[in-house]
């Protein structure tokens, strides 16, 4: 609690610094949701649709090892009485070898997905940046914060201006 209250104070501390750098100027403060910018320009609506097609094609490379996995345990419980305890033992080695392929698999998928994720949002992020940066300098922002930013407990609506960053991101194009 000590470190939320120190931090807050000196943000309080650092925004009292930036008006009196200013001047007799205001301060003005903006606030973007970067998440929302990013899911709401078309160019990212692309991306997380051309992600969820990757997912799904992912999805459809461990299907048939799942449904192989569901099978074999199927069996195992069925025989478990029937076989003789070496048998046994072999079908429970392959189960136990399948679902470590299985995880295997996840993992690498998820890490390639992860990586084409980044691949596709990097550029966008560092496009949405660029225009944040020149909306503040024209619009005279003194801050321009990102509302994911854990320090950013509350601020106004009419602080927000994610809107216009995806209007002037898609109108670049």
């Amino acid at each position: 609690m000590k470190a939320v209250i120190g931090v807050a104070l000196g943000f309080g501390l650092a925004l009292g610094g930036l008006a009196g750098a200013a001047g007799a100027e205001d301060v003005k403060i903006g606030i973007v949701d970067l998440e929302q910018a990013l899911a709401s320009t078309e160019e990212g609506k692309a991306a997380s649709e051309e992600i969820t097609r990757k997912k799904r094609e992912a999805r459809a490379q461990v299907e048939p090892m799942f449904d192989q996995r569901k099978v074999l345990a199927e069996e195992l419980q069925g025989k478990k009485y029937v076989l003789s305890d070496d048998a046994l033992f072999q079908k429970q080695v392959q189960l136990a070898e399948l679902e470590n392929k299985i995880r295997s698999k996840i993992e690498e998928l998820e890490g390639q997905l992860k990586i084409e994720q980044g691949k596709m949002q990097a550029p966008l992020v560092s496009k949405l940046q660029s225009i944040i940066e020149a909306i503040g300098k024209e619009q005279g922002f003194t801050l321009i914060l990102s509302r994911n930013n854990p320090y950013v407990m509350y601020s106004r609506e009419a602080l927000d201006i994610t809107d216009m960053v995806v209007a002037r991101f898609n109108k670049k194009g």
